[in-house]
């Protein structure tokens, strides 16, 4: 297992997000929805653009480039002009450190029976 760490749980409050560098798999995003952390590739899979950089609207990023969206549980591309899903990765907190598991897809990322809303 490769474990990052993102960031102090209180670092993000509900409904903001924020980019992590890693030179294993590129930057990651992570966000907080309501109290629970999420982790995606930050690249936007459409176009050269950090989705740290883009609006969260409920459970979904807009890319800030051609507004693009990504359902963030599952990484799924659910807007035109975004056609592939964003890579998830399982997050797991420890006391008050948030970290992403980079061997492991989120649960509902990996669940065929996902529905992206």
């Amino acid at each position: 297992m490769s474990k990052v760490f993102l960031c102090k749980a209180d670092e993000l409050a509900p409904g903001e997000m924020k980019r992590v560098p890693n030179e294993e798999v590129g930057d990651i995003c992570v966000y907080n929805l309501e109290g629970t952390f999420y982790a995606t590739a930050d690249l936007c899979t459409h176009a050269t653009a950090s989705l740290a950089e883009g609006d969260i609207d409920d459970d979904l990023i807009t890319c800030p480039v051609h507004w693009g969206q990504f359902h963030i549980p599952s990484g799924k591309a659910v807007t035109f002009p975004c056609e592939r899903d964003l890579r998830t990765y399982r997050v797991e907190l420890e006391g008050d450190e948030v970290y992403a598991d980079l061997s492991a897809e989120a649960e509902e990322a990996a669940s065929d029976d996902s529905s992206p809303i």
